[in-house]
């Protein structure tokens, strides 16, 4: 899952990038609501985590441009103001919920998993035939065991089995779980593609990732 962080402040924006990762969360860093708003209109993004105060452009003014144009991305509004006028008018802008700071890092995680519940569809849990991949302790499994993922390999399974049967091509990917300012090379995908087929296997699969020529990766049934 990839979220965009619009904070300001960058001590408390490593802070929060540094728990989004450890949690198994891809995320993109932005200082300013400029920023903020031109990487909403051009990346494919799963939430937004948006401070109301930012330079250039404050967080509301790029929350109500996003829904003007009928982006529906959930939206958490970080602010340092707890009065209620502020956090109406987030809400009857088109924010998903409202966090005020300082905040403990269990609730900001909680919230996260709160607003892209719905968007996403899914649930504790991912499964896909006899393979389940645990989005709280970041495990697969199956009937003989399990693997926990490291974080990487959790965001490409977690794509994989979000869109089963579906090509996934390598930019999708790249675009998806490494973001914008990585300087990855795009053959990292295969590696972690190569990493998850050697656990599949490991754990008795009946799934495969399957190889695509020139398109890309697809999740499917071992005897597709």
């Amino acid at each position: 899952m990839r979220i965009l962080l619009a904070e300001d402040e960058k001590a408390l924006s490593r802070a929060i990038l540094k728990i989004l990762k450890k949690n198994n969360y891809s995320a993109d860093a932005v200082y300013d609501g400029e920023a903020a708003l031109f990487y909403l209109e051009t990346g494919n993004y799963d939430a937004a985590v948006l401070d109301i105060m930012m330079p250039k452009m404050d967080g509301i003014t790029v929350l109500r441009r996003i829904r003007e144009k009928g982006n529906q991305v959930p939206i958490l509004m970080l602010t340092a103001k707890s009065e209620i006028e502020d956090r109406v008018t987030g809400l009857d802008s088109g924010a998903n919920d409202y966090l005020t700071k300082p905040f403990d890092s269990r609730e900001l995680l909680a919230r996260i998993r709160s607003m892209t519940r719905g968007r996403t569809g899914a649930g504790a849990k991912l499964t896909a035939g006899n393979i389940t991949l645990d989005r709280s302790t970041f495990e697969l499994s199956s009937p003989g065991g399990s693997v926990r993922l490291t974080n990487k390999e959790y965001q490409v399974m977690e794509y994989l089995m979000m869109n089963p049967h579906r090509i996934l091509s390598p930019e999708m990917f790249m675009e998806k779980i490494w973001g914008f300012d990585s300087e990855a090379e795009i053959n990292v995908v295969w590696v972690y593609i190569s990493y998850l087929r050697k656990k599949l296997n490991a754990l008795h699969a009946d799934i495969q990732i399957k190889s695509s020529r020139n398109a890309g990766y697809s999740l499917e049934n071992l005897d597709d």
